[in-house]
């Protein structure tokens, strides 16, 4: 007998995928503004040579030293704001693409279609996603590389409002959207591996609707990490090109993404590509308690 369709099925998927972002990223939030500030001091107009963070340690010494301990929160609210919508459109999306790519595809018998066809549902959903919400990703990174002392008039912005609209006033929307291009194939690689891996693995253990809440974890952070360090290069150089937003011409490090691409590993060599790579690794856990939340959240629902 055939299974009637949830009525309420996306919008599950949507209050389900948002809330475990949310609580997720707020708990990471220190973590992965480290991991922001290592990836762009390099670019930043606030942050001299002598005066770049060496590592992850130091940088977790002296943010709370020079900008006050809840400076590890800076940008956060942006980030929860922009991460709602982001993951719950990523996991909204997600299963409305798995009916188009895997309707009437036997997992047990046509493995490899079953499994390219959850990357292909993973991609395309986080491209989908990421066209409608890239202004508030854009002025999470720029809020979060900003060093000032709080309060203070060496800040570039005072908050999510006045980046948005500073950034809007001098270089109209395509400041805003700047680093898409790049963007949207590093959250095609990020995303078919995280949705794509995920999926395919809790499908193939006897049992996924109840798998034990260790074993979700396990997988789930076996898969953030890889699809972390696949897509990582992709991730440094889109947010080094929202860097330049704001600037004049004259003052543009890079004259386009493959520009970016070449000097990075001209100037800082390819292990430039992957400053903060190991602090995204810890942020992870995050995107692992994403995952775990999300198919928690969805047995109750």
């Amino acid at each position: 007998m055939a299974t009637t369709p949830d009525p309420y099925g996306f919008l599950k998927d949507f209050m389900a995928g948002g809330i475990s972002a949310a609580v997720s990223k707020t708990v990471v939030a220190p973590i992965e503004r480290v991991k922001l500030l290592l990836q762009v001091q390099h670019v930043s107009k606030q942050i001299s040579a002598d005066k770049q963070y060496k590592g992850i340690v130091d940088c977790f010494i002296r943010i709370p030293k020079e900008q006050g301990f809840l400076s590890f929160w800076r940008g956060n609210m942006a980030n929860v704001i922009r991460y709602f919508p982001t993951q719950a459109l990523n996991f909204a999306f997600k299963d409305v693409y798995k009916q188009t790519f895997l309707g009437g595809v036997d997992k047990n018998t046509q493995f490899w279609r079953y499994f390219a066809g959850n990357l292909a549902s993973g991609g395309a959903a986080g491209a989908t996603s990421l066209c409608f919400v890239y202004p508030l990703d854009y002025a999470r990174t720029r809020l979060a590389a900003d060093v000032g002392k709080a309060g203070a008039a060496d800040r570039e912005f005072t908050g999510l409002g006045h980046c948005l609209t500073k950034t809007f006033k001098s270089d109209g929307l395509l400041g805003l959207y700047r680093g898409f291009a790049v963007s949207v194939q590093g959250i095609i690689i990020y995303r078919a591996a995280y949705f794509g891996f995920f999926d395919t693995a809790k499908g193939m253990l006897p049992d996924p609707k109840n798998t034990p809440l260790l074993i979700s974890w396990a997988i789930a952070q076996f898969v953030t990490t890889f699809a972390g360090i696949m897509s990582y290069p992709f991730d440094t150089v889109r947010r080094r090109m929202m860097m330049q937003s704001g600037r004049p011409k004259a003052e543009h490090a890079y004259k386009n993404t493959m520009d970016c691409w070449a000097k990075i590993a001209k100037q800082e060599g390819t292990a430039a590509f992957f400053k903060g790579a190991f602090s995204n690794v810890l942020r992870g856990t995050g995107g692992a308690l994403v995952l775990v939340f999300y198919d928690e959240l969805k047995k109750l629902m």
